[in-house]
């Protein structure tokens, strides 16, 4: 099992002339990947939903507003993009509802499922045009937990399972248009959503402490380093963070 404290950022290569869309920039993973991409020369869309956590991470970004459940905002978003995308990354994601699934309502599980599955294709589908014209990439925020499951997170772990096999599928049904599709699972991180993880206290997670969480910088990294044409060498569908092939780039 890898040391989540020996995880570091990874070198970014340069992103000069690429365009991407990000969902879910205004906090934690997000708004550190999006802060990476600009750093690295990129034009970035950023989507946000709410109020954002750090403005700052955000300097340099295009900012707009991106509810992923509701497809004006996403056919808004692409409209803003112009004539060329060259990434998508589907950061945006809940958690919530946490708690027993005997215990959950039904219906308390539909937004994880709006957010987690049906966003993720509802912003695909918007961008497959730019993306097979570009012959991009779309990066899907993953986790373990959508092959483990993790008690307290039935909408987490179900809806991200649905979002892993809906990676594979559009991989699957598109191979031979040019568009790369890749979920990457990402480690505990130290976030606001690991905060609720914490504060729940269900299962093994909820008991790493803040001090031994992955730092966000370091999936922004290798997010970002999917984002450029380095990685067209690598064509795996389904990816980690904790990964050998990134090992080396670690240091480790």
């Amino acid at each position: 099992m890898v040391d989540l404290s020996q995880l570091k950022p990874i070198h970014v290569p340069d992103l000069s002339g690429r365009t991407i869309l990000l969902t879910g920039a205004d906090r934690g993973i997000g708004a550190t990947l999006a802060r990476t991409l600009v750093d690295h020369g990129a034009r970035v869309i950023a989507g946000v939903y709410g109020k954002v956590a750090d403005s700052s991470l955000l300097d340099g970004a295009e900012t707009i507003s991106l509810d992923v459940t509701i497809q004006a905002q996403v056919d808004a978003a692409i409209s803003s993009v112009g004539e060329r995308l060259d990434v998508l990354v589907n950061n945006a994601g809940v958690i919530d509802p946490i708690g027993h699934a005997a215990d959950l309502p039904t219906d308390s599980l539909r937004t994880a499922f709006e957010v987690n599955v049906l966003g993720v294709h509802r912003m695909t589908r918007a961008a497959l045009p730019l993306l097979t014209a570009s012959q991009g990439v779309v990066v899907n925020a993953g986790t373990g937990a959508a092959t483990t499951p993790m008690e307290g997170w039935t909408a987490y772990c179900a809806s991200k399972a649905a979002m892993r096999m809906l990676t594979q599928m559009f991989a699957m049904e598109l191979e031979g248009s040019g568009v790369r599709h890749t979920f990457i699972g990402i480690p505990p991180t130290d976030t606001d959503m690991q905060g609720a993880i914490r504060q729940a206290g269900l299962n093994p997670i909820s008991k790493i402490a803040q001090s031994d969480l992955v730092d966000p910088k370091v999936p922004a990294s290798i997010m970002a380093w999917l984002c450029s044409e380095d990685a067209k060498a690598r064509t795996d569908v389904i990816q980690d963070v904790r990964d050998d092939f990134f090992k080396p780039m670690m240091g480790l």
